[in-house]
């Protein structure tokens, strides 16, 4: 066996794992997001409206990140993909997170 561990690895398996990680955490968002809108109908407060609708802004920006991500990746066919951005990352990130506290106060 010559060429050493990289020469058996296949360069499309990795862009795959992450498109398809991408699309795993962006369905994870969606079910947050319809939860979200569901506690709000059915408390019908002022404030679960609102983040409600904070949590769905910030869903909208993560599938637009998520859909950059997961095109950027497809187009990479057998160069490697660019990295993803410092900035993107960190609102990837902030996001989520956001999301999840906004998933936190509409069950309480």
């Amino acid at each position: 066996m010559s060429g050493g561990a990289a020469g058996g690895r296949d360069p499309g398996l990795q862009p795959e794992r992450t498109r398809l990680a991408w699309r795993r955490t962006t369905l994870s968002g969606t079910v947050a997001a319809v939860l979200a809108v569901r506690t709000a109908l059915r408390t019908g407060t002022v404030t679960g409206f609102v983040v409600c609708a904070v949590c769905c802004a910030l869903w909208l920006v993560f599938l637009r990140l998520a859909q950059r991500r997961i095109h950027t990746l497809s187009a990479a066919d057998r160069r490697p993909p660019a990295a993803l951005a410092p900035r993107h990352a960190a609102a990837a990130v902030l996001c989520t997170a956001a999301m999840a506290v906004g998933a936190a106060v509409l069950v309480l």
